[in-house]
């Protein structure tokens, strides 16, 4: 082959494509379980193990911020835990204060505002107002925006909206969609791209029914205070590798 055409050839040659990089799931949520399980393994009270839940928070939260994650909500209490023995419920009050004095400051000068949504009402007092300080306190950071879903219920979220349009005089004629999810606990909170499950369990738990709509899911067996940047890379992954349609094709 003669030089001028070694040339030829090489000019119709075309640069192969670059590997585009996986989407990340900008919004995530996790449904943070295990935590009881992880400490009677141990012969631990169950006091530990929601402790050693919130060690796990902090490490997911940072590892967030590392992979691109702009909103993770997590579901800490649930309208149903009010069920579980006195003891249980106020150490996990005291777990609260704890957390917000001791994990998120440290996680706000990193960049986090931490929002809290559902019931406050039934919460001690005082833990009423350190929720309402600490979002205050980092309402400008912009980082990485952390919903903590505390005393929340799914179906009591989208009932309490309902009576609100109700409140509201909205003619029925004027609710569609949009409307009615302005009327939920955080309308400006992005529907979750991924719901991420520890310990194994494979359900949703009245987590967020309607913003989880059209969100991935991905259930870990491993128990939240073992989870970490590794399990959490490992999920984004798995969101990454899926097509979503959105029920088209």
């Amino acid at each position: 082959m003669s030089l001028l055409t070694r040339i030829r050839t090489l000019r119709t040659v075309k640069p192969l494509p670059e590997r585009e990089l996986p989407e990340v799931a900008r919004s995530v949520a996790i449904i943070m379980d295990g935590n009881g399980r992880w400490a009677r393994r141990r012969g631990l009270p169950v006091a530990a193990g929601h402790r050693a839940g919130t060690r796990a928070l902090r490490r997911t939260v940072e590892a967030g911020i590392d992979l691109g994650v702009r909103s993770l909500t997590v579901y800490a209490f649930s309208t149903e835990n009010w069920s579980r023995s006195p003891d249980e419920v106020d150490a996990l009050m005291e777990i609260f204060g704890e957390t917000i004095d001791r994990e998120l400051p440290d996680l706000a000068e990193q960049g986090v505002r931490t929002r809290f949504i559902g019931r406050r009402d039934r919460a001690p007092e005082a833990l009423q107002r350190r929720m309402a300080e600490l979002e205050a306190e980092t309402a400008g950071k912009d980082r990485l925006d952390l919903w903590i879903a505390f005393d929340y219920g799914g179906r009591g979220e989208i009932v309490e909206a309902a009576r609100r349009i109700v409140e509201a005089g909205v003619e029925p004629e004027e609710i569609d969609e949009e409307l009615f999810a302005s009327y939920l606990y955080a309308p400006e909170l992005p529907d979750p791209d991924l719901l991420i499950r520890t310990s194994g369990e494979l359900r949703i738990s009245n987590f967020m029914l309607w913003q989880l709509a059209y969100a991935e899911l991905v259930f870990v067996d491993r128990l939240w205070p073992d989870f970490g940047e590794a399990d959490l890379k490992a999920a984004l992954e798995a969101y990454a590798g899926r097509n979503r349609r959105f029920g088209g094709r």
